[in-house]
């Protein structure tokens, strides 16, 4: 496959993806573990630089004690701190977490709101966490959330050679149906996961081998 395909290229390569996702993934949810949507706001906060594994140890202890905005803003910032401190970066992810948190008590009664803009104003929260949030908690799909594994195999398998994950988003939502968005990503990740290791990926088991171009891959 060439490196530089059209636009009606990469979105006929994008339908093959998506359809094929369908198929080897056709239940993948969110692997963030929440019950509430201000819960699964508060573990995306967490996730950055930092794995869902150690982020479902962390927010199991967490929301046990303290499942709500108003519990968790009123919580002494050390105590946060102490709490989320094997998440990495934690002082940062503590002091956006009670901000996050009392601007939802004060502004929205302890709730979520349900829009892109109010989100991306609470500290802490970037189009990435939001997306998260609406597609997963509320079905909204506002935009295609790129993580590593999205970013890494969108490149892999020939539909972006964008590195920035603001500059992927923007061309997925070009090539995929709104109808997709969410559990596009959802989809990528368990792939990456599963198949599409980023050092030993999987070719031999893999179904996308007879349309993924493996770009960076050595064959």
């Amino acid at each position: 496959m060439p490196k530089k395909l059209s636009l009606e290229d990469r979105k006929k390569q994008a339908r093959r993806v998506v359809k094929q996702l369908a198929s080897d993934y056709p239940i993948a949810e969110c692997a963030l573990n929440y019950e509430t949507p201000y819960q699964l706001l508060i573990a995306t906060i967490l996730s950055a630089q930092c794995t869902d594994i150690r982020v479902n140890i962390v927010t199991k202890e967490l929301f046990a004690k303290y499942p709500t905005a108003e519990e968790i803003a009123a919580l002494p910032i050390a105590k946060i701190e102490k709490l989320v401190q094997s998440t990495g970066f934690f002082r940062n992810k503590a002091k956006n977490i009670k901000a996050a948190s009392q601007e939802l008590v004060d502004a929205y009664d302890g709730q979520v709101p349900a829009d892109l803009d109010a989100l991306v104003a609470l500290p802490g929260v970037g189009r990435k966490t939001a997306n998260v949030v609406l597609g997963t908690a509320f079905g909204i799909p506002t935009g295609v959330v790129v993580d590593t594994h999205v970013g890494r195999l969108s490149r892999r398998m020939g539909l972006t050679a964008q590195v920035d994950a603001v500059k992927v988003e923007s061309e997925l939502i070009q090539l995929l149906p709104q109808k997709e968005w969410i559990q596009f990503s959802h989809r990528m990740i368990h792939h990456g996961r599963a198949i599409c290791d980023a050092r030993k990926p999987k070719c031999d088991q893999c179904h996308f081998m007879k349309f993924c171009p493996q770009v960076g891959v050595a064959v």
